[in-house]
């Protein structure tokens, strides 16, 4: 991110929103919110005296997954670009009570604008990468894990950040009670290969298992604690991935099978862990001091309103829909428009990447051509059949259609509908519904579809 900062010719709008879109492939207009930090850009320098002397520090942290605490005034994260801070208006005391002002007061380039506003950005831009990422999967709803309601069940982002030397305990990792834990158990499939409503999804993650397998690692690395991994099926699919798994086993790490029959509880004191063995059919009880849950990956809570202002579509699972698995894989039915990374459906770091790579390669590819290939079997309207009632207007998922003024010389005699062959995607439509017959096909005129039924009567 350092290096995409400081590039002459990236701009880059940290902190902001897009809000709208319209036009299409070379020619996209998109409005962007870009929000108040309330800290002059120009002026700061990332010193962040203003959060070390912020008097208001017990903030759940985002970044920390509200393990740690924050200051009302921010750094979203440690290697944030550009090393700006933020203002966070639900919390300051200035904002709620109109009083403190301490950041102000202590910053020494005088660079906190309580005035800010958020500022609204009209771009054009040739190609859009969508690269929206992913969200953590919250097993609070399926009560066999316990989370939420149990001590020391975590998510494996949350051990994440307890065993990072960055974290909230700097990297020291202890139970509720400050207990260091001798015995970890590790559940795979949380929230993934679920079918039955409401405990998950039906497809594979991907990424678990190996994380799994990390995180397994690190304890028994940095800890020495015994680990157990509850998992369906070890799916170590990547390049020395199984290389990986046979050297955490023979670091001591044990492994059991089960298959969606798994109870966490609280006995004793301690965490047990109830699971239905695969091999023998005998249910197992495992006593352990702490539980971390494999949880998966879903998409954006806001998913289905980006696929909407951008004109995309989404599979059933909900992830961003590429135009063809195999032979356009980073690309959507809107021309222009690129997927990369989790935003498409679950991959890992280095699937993420490559696909990264291609997404940028196809977008520059796409500018440096200086022209756009159609589809030939577009629409097109006979204005002269049009009666203007707007019925293919409503029904085009592509808002390739819209009203225009049909003109006599200088006088405008009636509205009719026009289609704009860029967005056009050929789908027929507005052709099948049109009540007057004025939307029509190319290659697909009734003329044609008349003579190639008659081509095959005459054959037969």
């Amino acid at each position: 991110m350092v290096s995409v900062g400081r590039h002459p010719n990236i701009t880059l709008l940290a902190y902001s929103e897009v809000e709208s879109i319209a036009g299409f492939v070379g020619n996209f207009q998109i409005g962007v919110r870009k929000k108040a930090r309330f800290v002059n850009e120009e002026l700061c320098t990332g010193c962040g005296a203003c959060a070390e002397k912020c008097p208001w520090k017990k903030i759940p942290s985002e970044f920390n997954l509200n393990l740690g605490v924050r200051p009302a005034i921010y750094f979203p994260f440690p290697q944030a670009v550009p090393r700006l801070p933020v203002l966070d208006t639900q919390n300051c005391a200035y904002f709620l009570r109109g009083k403190c002002r301490a950041c102000e007061k202590f910053c020494p380039r005088e660079a906190i604008d309580f005035e800010q506003q958020d500022q609204h950005l009209d771009l054009e831009v040739g190609t859009i990468i969508l690269a929206t990422g992913f969200k953590d999967f919250d097993p609070r709803g399926d009560p066999r894990y316990g989370y939420g309601l149990l001590d020391n069940v975590l998510t494996g982002m949350e051990f994440e950040r307890l065993v990072n030397s960055g974290g909230p305990t700097g990297g020291q990792l202890r139970l509720k009670d400050g207990r260091i834990p001798q015995r970890i158990a590790l559940l795979h499939c949380v929230g993934s290969r679920e079918t039955q409503e409401g405990s998950g999804h039906p497809y594979c993650s991907r990424v678990c298992c190996m994380y799994s397998l990390k995180l397994a690692h690190l304890v028994r690395d940095s800890l020495g604690a015994e680990v157990v991994e509850y998992y369906r099926d070890m799916r170590t699919f990547g390049k020395d991935y199984e290389a990986f798994y046979e050297r955490v086993g023979r670091e001591g790490v044990d492994f059991f099978r089960f298959d969606r029959d798994i109870q966490v509880s609280a006995v004793d004191g301690h965490l047990n862990i109830s699971a239905r063995d695969v091999y023998t059919g005998l249910v197992d009880e495992t006593p352990v001091d702490m539980v971390i849950l494999a949880t998966g990956m879903e998409p954006q809570a806001d998913q289905a309103a980006v696929a909407h202002t951008f004109g995309i579509s989404r599979s059933p699972d909900g992830f961003f829909l590429e135009k063809h698995p195999k032979l356009a894989p980073v690309e959507t039915a809107t021309a222009g428009v690129y997927l990369a990374g989790t935003c498409q459906g679950p991959k890992d770091i280095p699937d993420s990447v490559a696909q990264g790579g291609a997404a940028a390669a196809a977008a520059l590819s796409l500018l440096d051509a200086g022209f756009v290939e159609l589809e030939p079997f577009t629409t097109f309207i006979d204005q002269q059949k049009c009666a203007g009632c707007r019925t293919c207007e409503g029904l085009c998922p592509y808002g390739a259609i819209e009203m225009v003024d049909l003109t006599d010389g200088s006088e405008a005699l009636r509205r009719v509908a026009y289609v704009n062959e860029v967005l056009c995607k050929g789908c027929g439509v507005c052709a099948a519904a049109c009540p007057s017959g004025a939307a029509t096909q190319h290659g697909f005129t009734q003329e044609q579809v008349f003579e190639e039924i008659l081509g095959i009567l005459q054959v037969a």
